[in-house]
């Protein structure tokens, strides 16, 4: 099998650690087939797409929203370089999932909208697919509403004109987008559980994700959660796109 390409953009080795070690776990795929490089500490590798089976993004403390010039060299390179491989992706219609900060930078690449409108604080909403999204091959043995984590301070508040959304919540009506047939990218994070979301959260207070006041209470909170369901996006992905 081809392996599939993480690309990263934590700049803390131990949550960035944490976040591969999720997303191996849910994804069902070792070392040698999730291959991650990280932005924030080399820039983009040359990608010959016929070497992979898919590409995957994960989140990031970054936001594609924040004003350029308060962006620092490192997100600007970053996101640079995300975006000609997006483009690039998109004229392939190559498979891509994103995750969180992956749903901004596909969405700005094609025209849409994000912003601090819908942004929301850790919490675990109810996910629901829409009608496009119940007959979405991703999406197959997922519930038609399930609950999943989010953490995040921008968001899509107008997906992009060819866009499909597969899902969204009360709180945030975008969740899950898909461009043309093969690219898709959550709001929420379909790799963590509870104590990877805790675990997260102890490296990212003064972010806006969560009153800073009240970090143990929201940790505890989290761990007892079951958004198993939300796991099934990446193993469905794997399972789709591998080659």
């Amino acid at each position: 099998m081809k392996p599939f390409l993480m690309l990263a953009a934590r700049a803390d080795d131990e949550p960035a650690d944490a976040e591969y070690e999720a997303f191996l776990l849910r994804t069902g795929l070792d070392e040698s087939s999730l291959i991650r490089h990280r932005l924030e500490a080399e820039p983009m590798p040359e990608i010959d797409l016929a070497d992979w089976s898919g590409i995957i993004v994960g989140g990031s403390p970054f936001n594609v929203s924040t004003p350029q010039a308060r962006k620092s060299p490192v997100q600007l390179r970053v996101e640079a370089e995300l975006d000609e491989l997006v483009t690039r992706l998109l004229d392939a219609d190559f498979p891509f999932l994103g995750a969180c900060y992956g749903l901004g930078l596909l969405t700005r690449n094609q025209g849409g909208v994000v912003d601090g409108t819908y942004k929301e604080e850790v919490s675990y909403p109810q996910v629901e697919l829409t009608e496009a999204g119940s007959e979405d091959p991703l999406l197959e043995g997922v519930p038609a509403a399930f609950p999943a984590f989010v953490a995040h301070t921008d968001a899509v508040t107008v997906p992009p004109a060819d866009g499909v959304v597969l899902a969204g919540s009360a709180s945030c009506p975008v969740q899950l987008l898909r461009m043309r047939t093969n690219l898709y990218a959550t709001q929420f994070h379909p790799e963590l559980d509870g104590n990877y979301l805790a675990h997260r959260l102890s490296f990212y207070a003064g972010h806006g994700y969560f009153d800073d006041d009240h970090l143990s209470e929201v940790q505890e909170d989290v761990r007892r959660q079951d958004v198993s369901d939300s796991w099934k996006v990446l193993s469905n992905f794997v399972a789709r796109y591998s080659r």
